[in-house]
């Protein structure tokens, strides 16, 4: 039955219909990468929990699949996936992937690439491809899996992934101060999850054993108080700078510290690539989907 599911993705994908196709999930960051051509057809990945082994540490499911449902599955035997979106009831696993936009516990979990350790895809010509494989050490040679992260669907189209799992946090919790030093803080704390800034208040997410996250704070200078969560991530544009380089911001903006993700109010714009990174793009693109039917539009001014 998994298989035909996916078989029968893949013929929607590739099948009479020749001319452009794009797939279609929650639609929770559909403007990201520029839109699609107009009149393009749509298609759905296939969507459930298909594996689970809370043993090994890995979870297999299909890309269509939302990501609180996922959540859910996982959660009862106390583990997690950091996809970490916006809207998890609305976000799929495949279109969460396939943006790349890695979520705001990023400093400790590492980036979104990080979770996906085996990917079924299916290309231009409806043909259904495995990359890489249920274990973390899994790929010698080119990574195709991390090179579809991020991809906007402009190479294949996810149908089926596994996700590596991590141990869920007893506690999760939020605190936000006025005035303090966002570097400084960083510099006491061991692995915290978040530390965001917007240059006038910090907020720093805790996670692991409450004894620990109580000595955690102890080591914090100033007048922390415990909040709900983040603050609201500005829905606009967001830029990748060293980090380093966050001491010098100015105007609007909620950073990262540690990770050098900015987030800025206003339209999203879609930052072309240069150089040998544009050439790159434009050869992976042309090996993949010489034709542009998958996504027609997306990371076009690349």
């Amino acid at each position: 039955m998994g298989v035909r599911a996916l078989e029968k993705f893949a013929t929607e994908v590739g099948g009479a219909d020749t001319g452009p196709v794009t797939c279609v999930g929650g639609r929770s960051q559909w403007d990201v990468g520029g839109p699609c051509l107009p009149s393009v057809r749509e298609v759905r990945a296939p969507s459930g929990v298909t594996e689970y082994e809370p043993a090994e540490m890995i979870v297999r499911c299909r890309a269509g699949t939302p990501v609180a449902e996922l959540d859910a599955v996982l959660a009862a035997a106390g583990q997690m996936v950091t996809l970490d979106p916006a809207c998890p009831e609305v976000a799929t696993v495949g279109g969460v992937l396939a943006v790349g936009h890695s979520g705001l516990r990023r400093l400790r979990f590492g980036p979104v690439r990080d979770v996906l350790l085996e990917a079924h895809f299916v290309t231009a010509d409806g043909s259904l491809i495995k990359a890489g494989g249920p274990v973390v050490k899994n790929v010698t040679g080119f990574d195709l899996c991390r090179m579809l992260v991020g991809s906007l669907g402009t190479i294949g189209f996810l149908a089926e992934v596994v996700l590596r799992c991590q141990p869920r946090p007893q506690v999760s919790a939020w605190y936000r101060a006025e005035g303090a030093d966002p570097f400084e803080i960083r510099s006491r704390l061991f692995r915290p999850s978040s530390i965001l800034t917007d240059g006038a208040s910090t907020w720093v997410l805790l996670e692991g054993r409450a004894p620990d996250i109580e000595a955690e704070l102890s080591f914090l200078p100033g007048d922390w108080q415990a909040v709900e969560g983040p603050p609201s991530v500005p829905a606009g544009g967001r830029e990748s700078l060293p980090p380093s380089r966050l001491r010098s911001l100015h105007g609007e903006y909620l950073a990262e510290v540690g990770v050098g993700t900015v987030h800025r109010p206003g339209p999203v714009g879609v930052v072309p690539a240069q150089g040998r990174a544009a050439d790159l793009q434009r050869r992976v693109r042309d090996a993949f989907d010489p034709s542009r039917r998958l996504n027609p539009g997306r990371m076009e001014a690349a």
